[in-house]
């Protein structure tokens, strides 16, 4: 178990990158936040995974750390993806499909 903790923060440091570079470079806000919100979550977990398994007392705050991010950043994401089809001057690339705008004319403008 000792020899895995490093291997599983290491991959976790590596993913947590990659979603900044996606960030960096991705064209739209979507994917942006995709990049944002997925990776950057399982790499975080990851790490504080490996930060688990090599410590003693602190194990349980870790794994409380873990659930709390895996609950909170798709929820956040979500809003920030609504806020933004909402936002006028946001250019989103919505040239195949909307299916958000039928029930967005249905809501009357209650979030």
């Amino acid at each position: 178990m000792d020899a895995l903790a490093p291997v599983v923060a290491v991959l976790g440091a590596t993913l947590v990158l990659l979603a900044g570079v996606g960030v960096l470079r991705f064209p739209d806000l979507y994917a942006r936040m995709h990049a944002a919100t997925k990776a950057s979550t399982l790499g975080v977990g990851l790490v504080a995974l490996a930060a688990a398994a090599s410590l003693g007392d602190g194990r349980i705050k870790a794994l409380v750390a873990v659930a709390f991010i895996f609950v909170t950043s798709p929820s956040a994401a979500h809003l920030v993806a609504r806020a933004a089809y909402r936002a006028e001057g946001v250019d989103l690339d919505l040239a195949r499909r909307d299916d958000l705008a039928s029930l967005m004319d249905d809501d009357d403008g209650e979030a």
